[in-house]
């Protein structure tokens, strides 16, 4: 898949880069990424062209955060949990969760997780889940344009 990169309207992306239902990294985002966490990942490498020249710097990659758990102490978290009942969506007929605005909290399963370090919520893969230690790591790598919210204030 190229990404098409024109340096009259801005930089490269960042370490990170939401791109519909992935996310677009750099080089050393995907190193990190799978030094913390490999069995957790799927990477695509990109190829990165620009509109005159040769590009000729970091590789870029489309990340797939693949392992699903359903790991959520839902008698401990607030928010709400319903049943699909719009055809429209790809999950009709399933459990779903919505994050309260105001005063939700996520709580987990720590033995439902195990070692993992990063994935999506079985009833809300949009949500990706990490832990401390995946933060840390990112923040002490310096990786840019990756933010992260407590699940204890959603």
């Amino acid at each position: 898949m190229p990404y098409v990169f024109d340096k009259s309207v801005g930089q490269l992306p960042c370490d990170l880069e939401v791109c519909f239902a992935w996310w677009l990294v750099s080089d050393r985002t995907k190193a990190l990424f799978e030094k913390l966490d490999p069995e957790a990942f799927v990477f695509v490498p990109c190829d990165v062209r620009m509109t005159r020249g040769h590009y000729d710097g970091p590789k870029f990659w489309l990340c797939d955060v693949v392992r699903v758990l359903d790991a959520l102490d839902e008698s401990q978290s607030r928010l709400r949990i319903g049943i699909r009942d719009d055809i429209r969506f790809l999950d009709h007929g399933q459990k779903y969760y919505e994050f309260l605005i105001f005063g939700g909290k996520l709580v987990f399963r720590e033995q439902a997780i195990g070692n993992a370090h990063i994935f999506p919520m079985a009833c809300q893969n949009s949500a990706v889940i990490c832990d401390q230690e995946f933060k840390d790591a990112c923040k002490v790598a310096g990786l840019k344009r990756i933010w992260f919210r407590d699940v204890l204030k959603i």
